[in-house]
């Protein structure tokens, strides 16, 4: 169902959008989702109010929708307007010929520069919200991080991060972080307290996780031109970080 919600749409053409997605906000319905939850405030309403025809690739409640990112997670995303620009699209997804660099802040200091995570990942089978790295016979997922900057702040250490992903896996990050016992800022499904304490200076939440996805990279469906976007950290991130850092 289409509705009226604002978007930053950060480039568009005939063939597909980029648009840049605030933390907070769902991609699209989930197949159990009732009616009244599955007409409210998802990507896919956005964008069918601002766009009116996207691709049907993906099904009813996907139309459009080339790769997902997790609700409380911002940052780029493509669109396909056309099913053959989302074929296309989805066929570089699979032969891993899209970059994207997210930036997490996570608690603690990761004692190497950079590394990869290589962790299978599935569900867990107690919390069925929850993906793990504890499990045999998960999916390949494969996770590389370097690390931008170590803080230490009133309310403890962080690492600042840089990461990418050759796989797309649920929660792929923020599971593979938190099985480095290194959790991302404000992930609370995975081991994040739901606030900063320091008795100099108070207390410290963050609503969201801090994870964001920051540039992405692939060939225009139709021409094979290289595409490069970035979107600058949300200002509640940046604004989180500045009181981090004192």
């Amino acid at each position: 169902m289409a509705e009226n919600i604002p978007l930053d749409i950060v480039f568009e053409d005939a063939e597909l959008a980029v648009v840049n997605k605030p933390a907070g906000m769902t991609v699209h319905a989930g197949a159990g989702a009732t009616e009244e939850e599955r007409n409210r405030g998802t990507l896919v309403n956005a964008l069918l109010h601002h766009f009116g025809q996207l691709s049907s690739v993906g099904g009813e409640l996907r139309p459009g929708i080339v790769h997902r990112l997790d609700k409380a997670t911002s940052g780029l995303l493509v669109v396909a307007k056309s099913d053959e620009a989302h074929r296309r699209l989805a066929s570089q997804f699979v032969r891993r010929q899209v970059k994207k660099k997210y930036i997490a802040l996570v608690h603690g200091w990761l004692k190497q520069d950079h590394g990869t995570i290589g962790s299978s990942i599935s569900r867990d089978r107690v919390r069925r919200t929850r993906m793990t790295t504890l499990r045999s016979g998960g999916r390949e997922a494969i996770t590389h991080y370097t690390v931008e900057r170590r803080l230490d702040s009133k309310y403890g250490k962080f690492t600042l991060l840089e990461v990418g992903i050759d796989t797309g896996r649920t929660h792929q990050i923020r599971v593979h972080l938190a099985s480095l016992r290194h959790p991302v800022v404000g992930d609370t499904l995975y081991g994040a307290p739901r606030e900063l304490w320091s008795k100099q200076a108070g207390r410290l939440s963050l609503s969201r996780n801090f994870l964001h996805a920051a540039t992405l990279q692939f060939q225009h469906p139709r021409t094979g031109d290289p595409l490069s976007f970035s979107a600058p950290l949300p200002a509640e991130l940046d604004d989180f970080r500045r009181r981090l850092s004192g």
